[in-house]
């Protein structure tokens, strides 16, 4: 498992694929004939002609979990269930990672804490399930699957080392900034293949960059993207240099970007890290930038509650479908139900549905006017329909066909998006997801005629974390703004 590619031979400071600076057009080329770097993996057997660091480390601690089964065979469903709680408790639920700086040591507490926690939840459920049978068996051969799983860690994380050390698992890597700490960290991964980086350069937007008498000047910082390509880097280091955050910011986020690990120098990278996600290269503090999780497993369980919950709730809350159908009918005339075009996933339009909460208008002022709460056309019915946010059910239909989701960012009208992602910051950047039903930002208080800028943030701040815990969060709080009626 630990064998490379042939192209994995050669060392870490193998130059990248340079920029021509003065090539024509808008953004810089790259020189012809220069063809580009074989790629190397990093992060500790992360990519191994295809494999992860999971199918080394992951399978070691299944086995070391369920070892003890051996001589309590009477519990081995309880240690198969344990192998699972505890898998999923040491990769927090997601993929597993390998640390630049390995160390089991390191790595002890949380491990053991996470075991621990794992045991007890399975030796609970086992005791409610199983009341009249002992529990004390599988308590102490557990212990035995603690001690092996460590046990099983220091080989795996002296398996990763010496594949490091031999150059057999290395990544490529592109620093962002060419300051004095770029051409440092350039001359640490030189020197201790350890952490697994190969530098195929930097890019930055300054004149004379202290890093260029270490590694090759790749470009500019809008150059990132071609310089990942060219390269075949997966991971993309942030350090210091003279480029625009802002700038990296939209960078990073494009196609070519969207798969590299990206890691970041803190700023102030004296000061003592104080979170479990810190990593470390010699003395320099690094800290992984958790890519949005908008693709995978978790994701398809989503679409899969979008369907399951929305299906449910049209039948459960077919009585008060009805009834606001009704009222509506009764203050405004025919036309119950309000279609409205809105801006999705991609940027790709939707016919929106809500029950009509005012008088109808027409078709240009419906898509271009910014209509609020006070508005003397909204009658009584509309107003309740508005508070108690019931003029939203509809848009359980949404959801079932696909075009929106139980919680993302809310949708919007075509003519709104072009004129919001001229003014405001990353405005479009909401619509790397599907339109929500309800939103992190309308929890929190961003509803109706309230700042723009503002639940922008709030929806790429709910992007770029999103995690399924986040979307049940902002599910129980909807439920609490529509009990109060703390509505629009």
């Amino acid at each position: 498992m630990l064998r490379a590619p042939d192209s994995a031979a050669e060392g870490p400071d193998t130059p990248g694929v340079p920029l021509d600076l003065h090539a024509p057009g808008d953004r810089a080329v790259f020189q012809p004939g220069l063809p580009p770097v074989p790629a190397r993996p990093i992060m500790g057997l992360r990519s191994i002609n295809g494999l992860h660091a999971a199918m080394l480390v992951l399978p070691v601690d299944a086995l070391m979990l369920l070892t003890p089964a051996l001589w309590v065979p009477q519990h081995g469903r309880a240690f198969v269930a344990l192998a699972g709680v505890g898998l999923m408790m040491l990769t927090g639920g997601g993929r597993y990672r390998a640390k630049l700086h390995v160390s089991v040591l390191d790595e002890l507490p949380t491990i053991l804490a996470r075991l621990l926690t794992a045991a007890a939840a399975v030796a609970t459920a086992f005791a409610l399930w199983n009341p009249g049978e002992p529990i004390t068996p599988f308590l102490g051969a557990s212990v035995w699957s603690l001690g092996l799983v460590v046990l099983g860690r220091v080989v795996t994380t002296q398996a990763i080392l010496i594949a490091r050390r031999r150059r057999l698992v290395t990544h490529r890597t592109i620093l962002v900034g060419g300051g004095a700490l770029a051409a440092e960290i350039a001359m640490l991964l030189q020197r201790h293949p350890r952490y697994g980086l190969a530098v195929a350069g930097f890019v930055d937007d300054g004149c004379s960059p202290a890093a260029s008498a270490v590694i090759p000047h790749l470009g500019r910082i809008d150059d990132l993207d071609l310089a990942v390509a060219a390269n075949d880097a997966d991971v993309v280091l942030v350090t210091d240099g003279d480029f625009s955050e802002v700038e990296l910011l939209e960078v990073v986020r494009l196609p070519d970007c969207a798969d590299v690990d990206l890691l970041v120098v803190p700023r102030l990278h004296p000061f003592h890290t104080q979170t479990g996600g810190a990593d470390h290269v010699g003395a320099v503090p690094v800290m992984r930038v958790r890519s949005p999780a908008l693709r995978g497993l978790y994701w398809t369980l989503k679409r899969v509650v979008d369907i399951a919950v929305s299906a449910t709730a049209l039948l459960m809350l077919a009585p008060v479908l009805a009834a606001c159908a009704a009222a509506v009918r009764w203050e405004g005339g025919p036309g119950v139900l309000f279609r409205q075009e809105r801006v999705g996933r991609g940027g790709r339009t939707f016919q929106c549905l809500k029950f009509r909460s005012m008088r109808p208008t027409t078709p240009s002022e419906s898509a271009t006017q910014w209509n609020i709460a006070t508005d003397a056309r909204i009658g009584w019915v509309g107003r309740v329909l508005r508070r108690t946010s019931l003029d939203e059910l509809p848009q359980f239909v949404n959801v079932l066909r696909g075009d929106m989701t139980l919680v993302g960012p809310r949708p919007e009208r075509p003519h709104f998006v072009e004129q919001f992602s001229r003014q405001y910051f990353r405005y479009e950047h909401r619509h790397r997801v599907p339109a929500g039903l309800t939103g992190l930002a309308q929890v929190s208080g961003l509803r109706g005629d309230t700042p723009i800028a503002d639940r922008a943030r709030f929806d790429n701040y709910y992007i770029e974390n999103w995690s399924l815990w986040l979307d049940l969060k902002v599910v129980l709080r909807t439920v609490g703004e529509m009990i109060f009626a703390r509505g629009r």
